[in-house]
């Protein structure tokens, strides 16, 4: 289920962008400078200063690490500020099921390869996934609900806030076994 999305696409320039001005900005009001935030995030300088002027697409993890040392969260970096605009996010709609569950790829690298996602799925929403090459993998992160991923030989249950790796070269289902829809960003490495 991979695809390939030129890396300067609109939604990928957005998401990039608000992203870099809002940890610029959280940077600036606690009074340091990159280098202090690199010291603190394990983030290079260099992919900082990327990152902050919008010409660097960060994973979700290097994301996690800079929202860490700034006391927020990635949700608070990446998601627009009022809930009117949360339901407007851009990004390209690749599957949409009749509950309302869908997925919004929102921006990829061509080298390395990496895509970036976010996933909605609806109460009892699910979505079997195809494996993908070997040594393929996903990292998933949820931002609200309950995600369970069925992997070949276990079930994983992520709950708001927690992250996960998947080797994505096995037969897999993410699935919403609660009663409130679940949102989740999901990097996909190695296409």
């Amino acid at each position: 289920m991979s695809s390939e999305v030129a890396a300067d696409s609109k939604a990928a320039r957005e998401f990039v962008t608000r992203i870099g001005g809002r940890i610029r900005a959280l940077r600036k009001l606690r009074g340091w400078g990159v280098q202090q935030l690199a010291d603190a995030s394990g983030v290079s300088r260099r992919m900082l200063t990327d990152i902050e002027l919008g010409r660097a697409n960060p994973s979700l993890a290097t994301v996690d690490r800079v929202a860490r040392a700034l006391d927020t969260d990635f949700a608070a970096l990446a998601l627009p500020e009022d809930d009117a605009a949360r339901s407007e996010v851009e990004g390209t709609l690749v599957w949409q099921a009749p509950d309302g569950s869908h997925a919004l790829l929102l921006g990829a690298t061509l080298d390395p390869r990496a895509e970036l996602w976010r996933w909605t799925l609806a109460p009892a929403g699910r979505y079997g996934a195809e494996p993908d090459h070997p040594g393929a993998q996903e990292i998933h992160h949820v931002l609200s609900g309950r995600l369970t991923l069925a992997l070949e030989a276990e079930r994983r249950v992520l709950c708001a806030g927690q992250s996960a790796v998947i080797s994505s070269d096995q037969q897999y289902a993410y699935l919403n076994e609660g009663a409130e829809p679940v949102v989740f960003m999901r990097v996909v490495t190695g296409t």
